[in-house]
Formats: structure tokens, sequence, C-alpha cells
């Protein structure tokens, strides 16, 4: 799943393997290995490619098929919020 999903967001962000690999400060061989699912990456770099797609750890490890994170509240959506309560 991780890897399939690595590479869909890859792909749909117009970048190479290298590109994400020099982002994440690791070799391309080793990112390579992620999206052939040949290596599963450790969770720190997990946790970074998260970040770096702007998705969630979630998304990658297929327990969801929602690839955005949810938006945060600001303050007033917040207060709409407890005033709902």
């Amino acid at each position: 799943m991780i890897a399939e999903r690595l590479t869909k967001l890859r792909l749909d962000s117009g970048l190479s393997q290298k590109d994400v690999a020099a982002a994440l400060h690791i070799s391309r061989g080793a990112y390579s290995s992620y999206e052939t699912g040949r290596r599963t990456p450790p969770l720190d770099t997990l946790v970074q490619l998260a970040q770096y797609f702007h998705t969630t750890t979630d998304y990658l490890l297929g327990s969801t098929d929602m690839a955005a994170q949810p938006p945060r509240l600001d303050e007033q959506g917040m207060e709409l919020i407890r005033l709902y309560q």
C-alpha cells in the first residue's frame, strides 16, 4: 500500500524520485526501494514523507483513503463548535 501511494503522490506532484530523496536527505536508491516495496520506510521517514506530501501517515499506510489532511480550525471555528455543543 505504501509503495503505490508514494508513487501516486510523487507523480501527481510532478516530481522525480531524485527530487523526493533530496528533500528528505536520503539516497535515491533508498527512496526507490520504498516505491517498489522492497523496503518499508522507518517511522521517522514515514512521518517526513507524510509531511512532505501534505498528507497523513494513515493515508500512506492505507488506514484511510483521504489523501489530504483535514483543515485546522482557527479560533473562530473552535468558538462555533463550542457554541454548537
